[in-house]
């Protein structure tokens, strides 16, 4: 073979070495390295000496805020016909209270409640004050001695207070304690009730009461609930 021959062998060789070299430094360059995929990246941690924002409901935060007072509250109360009953809900809700309910052994009837009847129950336990002493099925309150603050609920009979909370004011120990009376009435206002069942206990700080309308709201009983300024309920 003569030289022309083996030059051209040479060239194509060295030709196809280097697109091959070209090549392999493209592929490179273009794929992304493992480090690169893999690494996650890095969060600054804070400066030394700064203060991290404590999270909300974390004790550190509750324990900034400023505690108020704490007082507990009793709602008693004698329902002839519900209405009653509802205000001291309401009062309960409005305070955070607990509720007692006076009942009598013997529950007035429809009948027995009809005062326009001479011969009810209740006419002739007006008529007759003997007759006023109503036996209820309990005059104990679990955990009385704990109670700050005690609202006395009640209808208004012949302008005083319906008497079988009467059995339950002389049964207990006021002392140390802010009476609230309240009553429900169609018309008739709170009157000297209240003046009448502090005399009758001879004990406790019994407050100016109120009186409300049989279809008195939540939104009336908590107004004047708010407008005692009483101490917030544990």
């Amino acid at each position: 073979m003569d030289m022309r021959y083996w030059k051209r062998i040479l060239s194509c060789l060295l030709a196809g070495s280097m697109a091959f070299a070209l090549a392999a430094c493209s592929r490179q360059e273009a794929a992304p390295t493992r480090e690169a995929e893999e690494t996650p990246a890095v969060s600054q941690a804070p400066a030394a000496g700064a203060e991290s924002p404590a999270p909300e409901g974390t004790a550190a935060q509750e324990e900034a805020q400023p505690a108020g007072e704490s007082g507990n509250t009793l709602v008693v109360y004698f329902s002839a016909t519900g209405h009653t009953e509802a205000v001291a809900d309401h009062i309960a809700q409005a305070t955070g209270g607990d509720l007692f309910e006076i009942v009598p052994a013997e529950p007035y009837t429809d009948a027995d409640l009809d005062w326009t009847d001479e011969d009810s129950r209740v006419t002739r336990e007006h008529e007759d004050e003997s007759l006023r002493d109503v036996e209820l099925t309990t005059t104990e309150v679990e955990g009385w001695e704990d109670y700050d603050t005690v609202f006395i609920g009640y209808p208004i009979w012949w302008g005083i207070a319906a008497w079988p909370v009467d059995s339950f004011v002389s049964a207990n120990d006021f002392t140390g304690k802010t009476v609230i009376p309240f009553c429900t009435s169609s018309s008739s206002g709170l009157g000297e009730s209240g003046e009448l069942l502090a005399e009758l206990a001879g004990t406790g700080d019994w407050q100016e009461g109120q009186r409300f309308r049989s279809s008195a709201s939540q939104e009336d009983v908590t107004e004047w609930v708010d407008s005692l300024g009483l101490p917030a309920a544990q």
